[in-house]
């Protein structure tokens, strides 16, 4: 029987029983476990390079509350090049700037995107259950396109077998349980990992000694569309800290510390938490408006990840391969840059494009990812919630030294907000040689700029791609692969800030998911094929 663990807000693949419930197993190129933001992302990625990709997911839509709600720019312009952006930047709460009060004062206010120049804002307010119906509705149209992708909703997986080319999977369904075979299982399945329980595979970090409350209030409400976090709130029962933010449909995330020794029952009692609303509310606004509690939650922080998140034929993704702490929006963000970065690899090498050992860089690219966003999260969580009384101290002078000095502002860690890892050094890059801005250095994500009536970004698309910025340049076709130009002759100024620099022309090669591979002043044939070489795993000894 198929365990309903939590009740959907949107049924997007209602449970339908296939052909293939029935006889011997059907051997599939990919199959991808769990159908969140991840899965959902990798599958449509694939599907529109034409790779099959199966989704298997144990309910038949996306679970209802919030759960992840900021989506950071870098998630946009992947969703962007995936054709789903639109719905999510229609429906979504657009913010950028973030505010940090310390009591009843404010410390300081930030501005996550103060140039100009980019097609999607620094960050937007969407419940988690959007960004999936978006995916899916995208994924839809993308079927109706020819893409070959599947969603099995209410398949739930109870057993692998690990065979090293392949794997098998038991599945139980309402009509029972089959059977199938993957040459490549993606687990997206989650914090709490069935799959990667099966394996035997451990899970190790730090859980932080403390819970926090999550509200979500829908009210008409005369806040600001800001981020507003509060240092030793001024209203009664918020604990050490509090978060508030504004969603779509006129629902206000409202964030409680609520400490380590709590009863979660009596905390989740309804009287109990508008106790806290209402305290909160008649602080800020000297009333209380009519509200409903819309949905509840407690959380624990938590940094850990998979020691490898490749394990032969299996991938893990997203958290299923690490968690952090939900203070700076790393969670659901970085597991979409996950699927980014995996979904070319993958392709390449179900084609025979490359050797699978390119999917070992998927593994020491985004471990490396993982290890930056727990290290910001953890720096985050240590000074919302010090645990000795020395870092206490700390904690308490560096904020009030911030209400008067702005060069105490930089030390107050309410929360590193999401950005893009740059692969400086791996082994998929190539020495820099051009002087050109840091920004669009090798290993970096390209920045998007305005070029013509739309931006640079639009025009990389999700293949190899040489850009080429006021010279000429082809296409060549190397290790089976063929690149494709986009010539610039009339740069934007952003443009010219972002890739030239102080340089009159230049030439880059930029990965399907839009991370530079290198740069040069000129087009070389045997440069760009090195480069390209490099980029899919087989190392050039002319360019290293």
């Amino acid at each position: 029987m198929v365990q309903i663990r939590y009740d959907t807000e949107f049924k997007l693949y209602p449970y339908e029983k296939v052909p293939a419930q029935s006889g011997k197993p059907l051997r599939h190129p990919i199959v991808i476990v769990g159908g969140g933001p991840v899965g959902l992302a990798l599958a449509l990625d694939l599907g529109k390079k034409g790779t099959p990709a199966l989704v298997l997911d144990d309910h038949d839509g996306a679970g209802q509350g919030s759960r992840a709600i900021c989506f950071a720019k870098r998630t946009l312009d992947i969703a962007n090049r995936l054709g789903a952006s639109g719905p999510m930047l229609d429906k979504g709460v657009v913010w950028n700037v973030g505010k940090v009060f310390h009591g009843e004062g404010k410390l300081f206010d930030f501005n996550l995107s103060p140039e100009e120049g980019h097609r999607n804002p620094a960050f937007i307010n969407l419940q988690q259950p959007y960004f999936e119906r978006f995916l899916v509705e995208e994924i839809h149209i993308a079927q109706a396109a020819g893409a070959p992708i599947e969603i099995r909703g209410r398949n739930q997986v109870t057993g692998l077998q690990d065979h090293g080319d392949y794997v098998n999977l038991t599945v139980e369904t309402p009509d029972g349980e089959y059977q199938l075979e993957a040459d490549w299982l993606i687990a997206c399945d989650g914090a709490r990992s069935p799959l990667r329980d099966m394996m035997g595979l451990s899970f190790d970090g730090r859980v932080f000694e403390d819970n926090f409350l999550i509200a979500d209030v829908k009210m008409k409400a005369d806040f600001p569309t800001e981020r507003w976090f509060w240092f030793k709130p001024p209203f009664e029962g918020a604990g050490q800290s509090a978060l508030l933010h504004k969603q779509p449909d006129d629902i206000w995330r409202i964030d409680f510390q609520l400490g380590w020794d709590i009863d979660r029952d009596k905390e989740l009692e309804p009287a109990r938490i508008r106790a806290r609303v209402d305290a909160m509310l008649s602080s800020q606004t000297g009333s209380i408006p009519h509200y409903e509690l819309d949905w509840t939650s407690i959380y624990t922080f938590q940094c850990r990840r998979m020691n490898k998140f490749r394990h032969g034929s299996v991938l893990f993704a997203g958290d299923a391969a690490h968690q952090v702490s939900p203070f700076g929006a790393r969670g659901a963000n970085s597991g979409v840059q996950d699927a980014d970065n995996l979904g070319w690899k993958l392709d390449l090498v179900q084609k025979g494009l490359a050797d699978e050992a390119l999917l070992d860089s998927y593994a020491t690219e985004r471990e490396f990812g993982a290890d930056e966003n727990i290290l910001n999260s953890t720096r985050a969580t240590d000074f919302m919630t010090p645990k000795t009384d020395v870092s206490r101290t700390f904690r308490d002078a560096v904020l009030n030294l911030a209400r008067k000095q702005p060069f105490a502002r930089t030390l107050v860690n309410s929360g590193r907000l999401s950005v893009p890892c740059a692969y400086d050094g791996f082994d998929l890059f190539v020495t820099d040689t051009l002087d050109a801005p840091a920004v669009t250095r090798p290993g970096a994500p390209c920045p998007d700029a305005p070029l013509g009536e739309g931006y640079v970004l639009d025009q990389l698309g999700g293949d190899f791609v040489v850009l080429a910025l006021n010279c000429q340049a082809e296409d060549l076709t190397a290790h089976g692969t063929t690149t494709r130009t986009v010539h610039v002759t009339a740069p934007s100024n952003a443009l010219r800030e972002r890739y030239l620099g102080t340089q009159s022309q230049a030439v880059y090669l930029i990965r399907p998911d839009q991370h530079v591979v290198g740069r040069w002043a000129n087009f070389e044939t045997s440069l760009i094929a090195d480069a390209l070489q490099t980029s899919i795993g087989q190392t050039s000894t002319r360019q290293r």
